[in-house]
């Protein structure tokens, strides 16, 4: 057997509205929960489990492959939603997207901070 990223936990505090959030973007569904996690599977069979904490929630980033269709839709779905989004990492370029690789990319922030990422070419 190969080895392969099979889940991983992401920390929020309402982990209703930090997965439905994401999964709104991405254009997916949540899964039935799976006590204690809300669960998102991604295309290539990986989850992200949010699991609630009423502790302090520490900063991560995840970065998402998309096709460009994927990319458009999301971008859209960031723009209207009125979010702030930054062709780099470092969010020092608001409003842009970046070209790395010979894609395209961006960033955004989720409801408990985390850095999300979009590409389209790795």
């Amino acid at each position: 057997m190969s080895v392969e990223l099979n889940h991983t936990i992401v920390y929020a505090r309402d982990r209703v509205a930090s997965a439905e959030f994401l999964a709104g973007i991405l254009g997916l569904e949540t899964e039935p929960v799976t006590e204690p996690f809300l669960p998102i599977r991604l295309a290539n069979g990986v989850t992200l489990d949010y699991l609630q904490t009423d502790g302090e929630v520490c900063r991560q980033h995840y970065a998402f492959l998309v096709g460009d269709e994927e990319f458009d839709a999301a971008l859209a779905r960031v723009e209207a939603a009125g979010l702030t989004f930054w062709a780099d990492p470092g969010h020092g370029e608001p409003g842009e997207i970046n070209y790395r690789f010979g894609g395209r990319g961006f960033y955004f922030e989720d409801p408990d901070g985390h850095n999300m990422e979009l590409l389209t070419r790795a």
